[in-house]
């Protein structure tokens, strides 16, 4: 799951439709803001580094517990696999005739005893068959853990891009959280000079429709912040009302770079620890394994036993030994094994393919994060003259030094400024973090 944002500004100059929809603002006395509904609960605010949280999604992710039973669903077949087969008893009893009775040479007759016979039968694999079938499944082991692997590296880049998605959006809506009030103070002087009969209803109407549109995009802000606010939770299994405020070192955000780090030297990185083609690499040793294990059950298995019997045969304890062995004349397995073989060609396939695509995944990341890095570096950063500004503005437009027009174009500027610079460092952040995801590993940090 990504979490993409952006903020659209809307146009300063409205047409006359806007003028017309916006008359029935002006009309009220006091400046009136978006319905709220009923009034929230309280949510309390909790600080949140990103170490922590990779920390507790480690610890507390539903999916990767998941997973994790699956490793160990997988370890106990292997276990199970190389367990030898039980034994084999059979009990043999007369149930009809109970007493019988033998005739003596001096005519008398007394009971004899009675008839019971058992058989110990044992199955023996032979040709390796369960130490082939151990190896097989110990093998698909080995492939859930790299799936298990695989689904850390991509929880791990979502949780780390809502983390500074959040991060990012909220040094937005702290520009909107000092606008709005300050423009409801504005708005509410001028309505009431308005009502005096010292300004035109026109201005007004700006002033109002400019308000409305701040309190729009402010919404619209707070909704994906919630949403992303709800995908932090989810990954941590964090069941709060919390708001987590993620902590972020703006300094060694800046100093990020790709220099260290040739695009080569990352794709080699990717080819040998990369998960998903680990998994593929491994699922092809696991058809081999199968195809061994086929190859061992076309032998028969071999059966012997011990069979003793009293009075139930041409002597009165009969003992015997038994061999018993399935002669491969129709069935030895020719299906399953010519199957395994196009499992090995389909897996090997698939493994290669994976490779061009983790060669791929590294080259178009690299390329982006260059991109991201190159526009970030060579932009001007500095809000500070804005925020110097903004309470000049206030004032000379107060003091009618300014027009309306003047006025509103400067809050636009100040606020589309602020908000791109900080869409071009969630960009930046993201592009590096999906250079991660490609290499398999986390090369890049700024916590």
């Amino acid at each position: 799951m990504q979490v993409a944002w952006q903020c659209r500004s809307f146009p300063l100059l409205r047409g006359a439709a806007l003028l017309a929809a916006s008359l029935s603002l002006a009309l009220a006395a006091p400046a009136q803001t978006l319905p709220t509904g009923p009034t929230p609960l309280p949510v309390d605010t909790v600080r949140l580094t990103l170490p922590d949280a990779e920390q507790r999604f480690v610890q507390n992710n539903l999916q990767l517990l998941a997973q994790r039973y699956n490793i160990s669903a997988a370890q106990a077949l292997a276990v199970q696999a190389r367990l030898i087969d039980n034994p084999t008893i059979q009990l043999d009893q007369n149930a009809i005739l109970q007493t019988v009775h033998q005739r003596q040479l001096d005519g008398s007759s007394e009971a004899a005893p009675n008839q019971y016979g058992f058989q110990v039968q044992q199955l023996f694999s032979l040709a390796g068959r369960r130490r082939a079938a151990g190896k097989a499944a110990q093998q698909a082991a080995v492939v859930e853990t790299y799936n298990l692997e695989d689904l850390v590296r991509n929880l791990r880049f979502q949780l780390r891009t809502t983390f500074y998605d959040v991060y990012f959006r909220q040094q937005t809506l702290r520009v909107y959280d000092n606008e709005i009030p300050s423009l409801h103070h504005t708005v509410d002087l001028y309505q009431s000079q308005y009502e005096k009969g010292n300004i035109a209803l026109k201005e007004v109407i700006r002033l109002k429709a400019f308000l409305f549109t701040l309190e729009s995009e402010r919404l619209g802000l707070v909704t994906e912040q919630a949403s992303a606010q709800a995908d932090l939770h989810i990954l941590l299994r964090d069941s709060t009302r919390s708001a987590f405020l993620p902590v972020v070192d703006n300094r060694r955000v800046r100093d990020l770079s790709l220099a260290a780090y040739p695009e080569q030297q990352l794709t080699d990185t990717a080819v040998v620890r990369r998960a998903d083609l680990l998994a593929r690499r491994a699922e092809v040793q696991r058809q081999q394994l199968n195809l061994r294990l086929q190859h061992a059950v076309a032998t028969p298995d071999l059966a012997l036993g011990y069979s003793y019997d009293r009075f139930g045969s041409y002597i009165n304890n009969y003992n015997s030994l038994t061999v018993g062995l399935a002669v491969p004349l129709f069935n030895r397995n020719q299906g399953n094994i010519q199957a395994a073989k196009a499992q090995i060609g389909q897996a090997q396939a698939q493994a290669a393919e994976q490779q061009l695509v983790v060669r791929r995944d590294v080259h178009e990341a690299y390329q982006v994060a260059l991109r991201q890095d190159d526009l970030y570096q060579h932009t001007s950063r500095d809000t500070t003259p804005f925020a110097r500004l903004i309470d000049n503005i206030e004032q000379s437009y107060t003091k009618r030094l300014i027009s309306i027009v003047e006025y509103l174009d400067f809050y636009e500027a100040y606020k589309n400024n602020v908000i791109q610079l900080n869409t071009l460092r969630a960009n930046r952040m993201r592009a590096f973090e999906s250079l991660n995801l490609a290499t398999g590993r986390t090369f890049f940090r700024a916590e």
